[in-house]
């Protein structure tokens, strides 16, 4: 099953099971996650949104934080589980450059580069999760363990 994304391109080589959820976008929403959630009818706290952050002090270096779009991160938090002093959003030109995704559409799977990636520990919670699968107006389902394995993410509690 391949939706034509690199995210999901991954997925099925990697023999993920996941299911594919589209939706029509709104071209003027902002509020990717939350019209995510509206439009498919899903708890926001079971979508999971995937920012792009950096954690250091001098040139960037990115990770990437996944937590529920009901949610906001925890920037103190998150930088003290990647053992960095602090903790900022990556700037719109970074994120496309390093996923190779659009800003609405960054997919936490098959990014143009590998980062650091941490999942909140909420999606512990959940037989599925959703995140995006590479584009604005679809959704990927798949399991917490499996997004984890695909990603080489962690647990933690990053999310407020």
């Amino acid at each position: 099953m391949s939706g034509g994304t690199p995210a999901t391109e991954a997925l099925a080589r990697a023999g993920v099971s996941f299911s594919l959820h589209p939706y029509d976008h709104d071209p003027a929403s902002t509020a990717y996650g939350e019209e995510a959630a509206t439009s498919l009818g899903v708890d926001p706290l079971r979508i999971f949104k995937t920012l792009v952050v950096d954690v250091s002090q001098a040139r960037p270096e990115l990770a990437v934080a996944v937590l529920p779009v009901a949610t906001q991160l925890d920037l103190k938090r998150f930088a003290a589980e990647l053992g960095a002093k602090k903790a900022v959003l990556a700037d719109k030109a970074q994120v496309a450059r390093s996923t190779g995704y659009v800003i609405g559409g960054v997919s936490p799977v098959a990014q143009k580069v590998q980062l650091p990636t941490l999942i909140d520990e909420t999606a512990l919670l959940w037989e599925t999760v959703f995140v995006s699968a590479g584009k604005r107006g679809l959704q990927v389902e798949l399991s917490p363990a499996e997004l984890a394995e695909v990603t080489s993410a962690s647990f933690a509690d990053i999310a407020r």
